[in-house]
């Protein structure tokens, strides 16, 4: 598996988007569990089908693109709004990057990374180790380069994040993304109650840094990826509940801009393991 991944590695950014784009449709088909979720995600944020159908194809993308992304040649990468990442980064503030399971999130850190590193600025990301030993050992070599470090989703993980922002360095992180049991707490998303991770909130509230929305936008017909930076709205609040569910409303409101490029079939309304011992109530409202 890991020589096939290095093979694909090689192939023009085009050709792995068309075949992303057919493996998605393929597994839309092909998997009813994932259509409906996919699906009854969709009708939740209020999204129909004529933007919907677009991101059938862009799911399948975003697994294609990975072996060009971590291994291969540089792809072209465009910022837009990175006045505001210099503006924090002038006043001494680390830099904290939220990001949805929107469009190619992995580009996202590399293009800090290659653009600010040399400023002293590193990025430190959050990501959770896979199950396979062979992608194991493939993600923690391509997420590691100049400028981009990748630390796992635990206690040691979370210590480096701090230091770094601490330290006017950048932070990335899903906040979308379902944390570990203990870790999280009931908040809207999209009017349904999601377990919804409490770190993003934490950090920014304990280290004062600049919150930004970044996204990586995929250019049409495979010609690269457009990487967006922008403040939140307002500031986060003091109050932890309040503060998460900010950021809920931030990564909605990034979504809606942009629906054909969302992660439909990823299960955002799924509980950790061992919240059935805990006594958590899957798809209950949130207060």
């Amino acid at each position: 598996m890991e020589f096939l991944f290095r093979l694909a590695s090689r192939l023009p950014l085009p050709v792995l988007h068309a075949l992303g784009w057919l493996g998605g449709w393929l597994v839309f088909l092909a998997s009813s569990a994932y259509r409906r979720r996919f699906l009854d995600n969709a009708a939740q944020a209020g999204v129909g089908a004529a933007q919907w159908l677009r991101a059938v194809g862009q799911g399948g993308m975003m697994v294609s693109e990975l072996p060009r992304v971590w291994l291969g040649q540089t792809v072209p990468v465009t910022l837009e709004g990175e006045a505001h990442v210099l503006a924090a980064l002038d006043g001494g503030q680390g830099v904290l990057c939220l990001t949805p399971h929107l469009g190619c999130f992995e580009i996202t850190g590399r293009a800090y990374a290659e653009r600010f590193c040399q400023s002293g600025a590193p990025i430190t990301v959050l990501y959770r180790p896979p199950r396979q030993a062979w992608l194991r050992n493939l993600v923690i070599a391509a997420r590691n380069r100049p400028g981009l470090r990748a630390v796992p989703t635990d206690l040691q993980g979370v210590k480096q994040m701090i230091k770094a922002l601490r330290a006017g360095q950048a932070v990335g992180l899903l906040p979308d993304q379902v944390p570990p049991m203990g870790l999280g707490r009931s908040s809207r998303f999209f009017g349904r109650a999601a377990y919804t991770m409490t770190l993003s909130a934490r950090l920014a509230q304990q280290t004062g840094a600049r919150v930004l929305l970044v996204w990586g936008e995929r250019v049409a017909w495979g010609r690269g990826y457009r990487v967006h930076f922008e403040p939140m709205a307002e500031a986060l609040s003091d109050d932890l509940d309040a503060a998460v569910l900010q950021v809920n409303a931030a990564m909605e409101a990034l979504i809606l801009r942009q629906p054909g490029q969302y992660l439909w079939g990823y299960a955002r309304y799924k509980l950790p393991r061992g919240a059935a011992q805990s006594g958590a109530q899957p798809g209950a409202k949130a207060d």
